[in-house]
């Protein structure tokens, strides 16, 4: 008995005196990322149509000069708002004003989404003739990957984030329950952009400007597929407050419909 304790504590102290040997275990290996499109948590490709069911005064027609309800602009932004002038913009070639990213998905009309690449989901707006691409791409990508100037849909910065609901100020924004599948979140972050209008009526924000997205695809009982984008503005400059909204995008059966058409100042 004596012999075969021995023996255990011998073989238990060799094992010990390998494992000091041998060093204290290294850190895992990291998995490589997964590409935005591998790693997507739901299928936003294909063409979507956006019903007008609200702000219909703002968003159908051009609204009157002056009219900035509900956007919480400074009291700065007044004279520019005074001064919108279309025929100024179409003789200087700034038509699409109103076609940038802070404003693009409110404009009624048809989106067509696609995957570029493995890491760029391309949305193109047949309002505008518009393209935006938004990039999945790593924290130290994105240090050098800040476009040379700023263009009307800016760089934007997209991550998967499974179900998050979108806050501002620490209050939920848009629908949190809805009928049919859970909702998912593409949240994007779009920067470095040209200065413009938030409508067609020359209410502006400026090339300071960062734009918060939320994008949640959900069907209902009946299997109609569609996605609701918040949209959080922020602007320093002319805005007193972030300006939210939130758009509904229904899917379309075929891409006949899609009609690109150039961008207007009226």
């Amino acid at each position: 008995m004596m012999r075969r304790r021995c023996a255990i504590v011998a073989l238990v102290a060799g094992l010990c005196d390998g494992l000091t040997a041998q060093g204290p275990p290294g850190p895992p290996v990291p998995t490589p990322p997964k590409s935005g499109k591998e790693g997507a948590l739901v299928d936003f490709t294909g063409t979507w149509v956006s019903p007008v069911m609200e702000d219909y005064r703002w968003r159908m027609v051009t609204p009157l000069k002056g009219d900035a309800a509900s956007i919480p602009y400074k009291q700065t932004a007044v004279a520019i708002i005074n001064a919108w002038n279309p025929a100024k913009d179409d003789a200087a070639g700034l038509q699409c004003k109103a076609y940038g990213a802070p404003a693009l998905m409110r404009i009624p009309g048809r989106l067509r989404i696609s995957w570029q690449d493995d890491n760029t989901l391309k949305i193109d707006a047949d309002q505008g003739t518009q393209t935006r691409l938004l990039r999945f791409t790593t924290a130290a990508a994105r240090a050098g990957a800040r476009d040379p100037k700023p263009t009307w849909q800016g760089q934007s910065i997209a991550q998967w984030e499974p179900g998050q609901a979108p806050t501002a100020g620490g209050l939920a924004i848009g629908t949190s329950a809805r009928w049919g599948s859970p909702s998912q979140s593409l949240a994007v972050v779009t920067t470095n952009l040209r200065e413009g209008y938030l409508r067609k009526n020359g209410v502006p924000y400026s090339d300071q400007t960062t734009v918060t997205e939320y994008f949640d695809r959900f069907s209902e009982p009946d299997g109609q597929e569609w996605f609701t984008v918040t949209t959080i503005v922020n602007d320093p400059v002319h805005l007193a407050a972030p300006f939210v909204t939130t758009t509904d995008f229904r899917r379309e059966p075929n891409d006949g419909k899609f009609s690109p058409v150039p961008c207007s100042a009226r």
